[in-house]
């Protein structure tokens, strides 16, 4: 068996939906050949037990030969046993091959989220993401696994044909023009199965966005009374979403019945003419129970084909979204010819604003409107959107740089910054050899270990919803710290911890990153009180640099802002 995730999952063809399936389908050609091997067998071994029981019938009943009889009867539970042996072979293989199929995509899409970074949920919502994750891989999965019994089904099919056709040539004609025609006949009902089962797809992505945007911000809903205006809107959603998954429904309802209805009237027609054969004497009573055992098997492969044709659909429609996020590129391209890298201890500065980060200090900053102070923060990272030259490290521009770098070297954790679900110790301590008691500690979230009966090894829940608001913030600030990167930007790191534990942090901030570059965008006056410098960005630039002391003294701006008050004109 395959060992999965895999170390790596390759570079995906996106260029079309069928490429896609295809490049999935080389990726894993292996166990695919075994398990359509196997399908073959498997399948082919019910195609032949008719044969066998009509040889039974007539050269053992018939004949009343018992050692005939017994022959052929041991040849039927041989083949029997070789039947059981082959689907059990071939069922391990197909979910395999589904898993194998559904690891690659989580892998593909896992790596271009992490490449991507904040150009992802800037190119696509959330809900389309989640969506691949829900129902996406299903699809894809399911193709990977009904190919092997396709091929039996087809491999079957002609083996059938051919031994009718030595048997009677009417019947084989009969079979290898008729199962065509029947494939043809439910041919029209797979374009608008496509298309209805595409919008069902986009639906449940919008509707899955939505979702997540409620959940997301249910503390604010409940606070502003906003409920029961979401809720609506997510019933109206969910009712679209409802209604489209019902026009699926209906036609694949129809797909459904002519997958039983034609088998059966093909079978009808086989077995009638059959019985007609065995009344004109063209037929031994053995051939006939074979030509009904025929018919009955047939309808196997004539479902298969068509169950092959409906999850091929819906697959396309998966793979279609999925080829989206993978063929999306990052806003930061790595240079064609990096730069030499800034030597540590390099100063930071951005010519957009004029603000100058000096190395080894901790640099506050203060601005009117909060999305100025957020976006500068970004840029100092290079996560923000249309990156530009204007952002300087050592006076080599950061798109000069290699991204790998630049995200190894600084680092922003910023308020949308989150937990990500499994053991704690393994989300706090992402790089080895973190110093994370120190980093907890500063970050004054030892208490909640405290709270933990299993400490580091308690399990986050998603986004660590198990965690207050305040507790949640204070871990992924001692998540930042751990990491202790050359230089580290904060935004709002303590807006939602009480004014004690605030003091505490503020305290210990500056002490456990000595000697490092830190940026801290804030308007708390506990923090500002213990930072190195305090830049303070009116207007989209520097207005004012200096201590917190000094620039609530002579800037009233900056008063007005920090102390959150109204200065009246004399």
């Amino acid at each position: 068996m395959r060992p999965l995730p895999l170390d790596h999952p390759g570079v995906a063809d996106t260029r079309s939906p069928g490429r896609f399936l295809w490049w999935l389908a080389r990726g894993q050609w292996r166990t695919l050949a075994m398990g359509m091997v196997f399908g073959i067998i498997w399948m082919s071994s019910q195609a032949v037990l008719p044969a066998l029981l009509g040889r039974a019938i007539d050269q053992g009943v018939a004949a009343r030969d018992l050692p005939a009889l017994v022959m052929w009867a041991g040849l039927m539970l041989a083949v029997g046993l070789v039947q059981a042996v082959s689907g059990i072979i071939r069922h391990r293989y197909a979910v395999t091959n589904w898993l194998t199929a559904a690891y690659r995509t989580v892998q593909l899409v896992g790596r271009r989220s992490v490449d991507l970074g904040p150009t992802l949920p800037r190119r696509v919502s959330t809900g389309e993401v989640v969506a691949i994750g829900t129902s996406d891989l299903s699809h894809l999965g399911q193709v990977m696994d009904v190919s092997a019994r396709f091929s039996g089904a087809v491999v079957s099919f002609l083996l059938v044909s051919a031994i009718l056709l030595s048997t009677s040539v009417t019947l084989g004609l009969v079979v290898l023009v008729g199962v065509p025609l029947l494939m043809l006949a439910v041919g029209p009902l797979l374009a608008p199965l496509q298309r209805r089962s595409a919008d069902q797809r986009h639906l449940m992505g919008e509707l899955a966005n939505t979702a997540s945007d409620i959940v997301g911000g249910l503390r604010v809903l409940r606070g502003v009374g906003g409920e029961e205006v979401f809720w609506g809107r997510y019933r109206r959603e969910s009712q679209t979403v409802r209604r489209s998954g019902v026009r699926v429904a209906r036609l694949q309802s129809v797909l459904d019945a002519f997958e039983v209805l034609l088998p059966g009237i093909f079978v009808v027609v086989v077995v009638w003419l059959g019985a007609r054969a065995a009344v004109r004497g063209q037929l031994t009573p053995g051939e006939l129970v074979a030509f009904y055992g025929y018919s009955a098997f047939l309808m196997i492969p004539l479902r298969t084909a068509t169950e092959y044709a409906n999850k091929l659909i819906r697959g396309r429609v998966s793979a279609r979204r999925v080829c989206r996020v993978l063929a999306l590129t990052s806003e930061y391209a790595d240079p064609a010819t990096p730069r030499p890298a800034p030597p540590p201890g390099s100063e930071l500065a951005d010519g957009r604003t004029g603000l100058v980060v000096r190395p080894g200090r901790v640099t506050a900053l203060v601005g009117e409107d909060p999305d100025e102070t957020g976006l500068l923060a970004d840029r100092l990272g290079m996560v923000a959107p249309d990156p530009d030259d204007e952002v300087t490290w050592g006076g080599v521009p950061l798109t000069a740089l290699p991204r790998g770098q630049v995200r190894d070297r600084i680092v922003v954790s910023d308020t949308g910054a989150t937990l990500f679900s499994g053991p704690l110790g393994e989300r706090l301590a992402v790089r080895e050899g973190s110093d994370l008691a120190t980093a907890l500690a500063a970050a004054s979230a030892a208490d909640i270990l405290d709270g933990l009966p299993e400490g580091l090894d308690t399990v986050v829940t998603e986004r660590g919803r198990s965690f207050s608001g305040g507790q949640r913030q204070r871990l992924v600030l001692a998540r930042a710290l751990a990491l202790d990167p050359e230089v580290l930007v904060l935004v709002e790191p303590t807006s939602a911890v009480d004014a004690h534990t605030e003091a505490r942090i503020a305290a210990r901030l500056r002490t456990v990153r000595a000697g490092r570059t830190t940026v801290v965008v804030t308007t708390s006056p506990l923090l500002l009180d213990q930072v190195d410098e305090v830049a303070f960005v009116r207007g989209g630039r520097v207005a004012a640099t200096g201590a917190h002391e000094d620039l609530l003294a002579r800037e009233p701006a900056y008063r007005s802002v920090v102390l959150r008050t109204v200065e009246v004109p004399p």
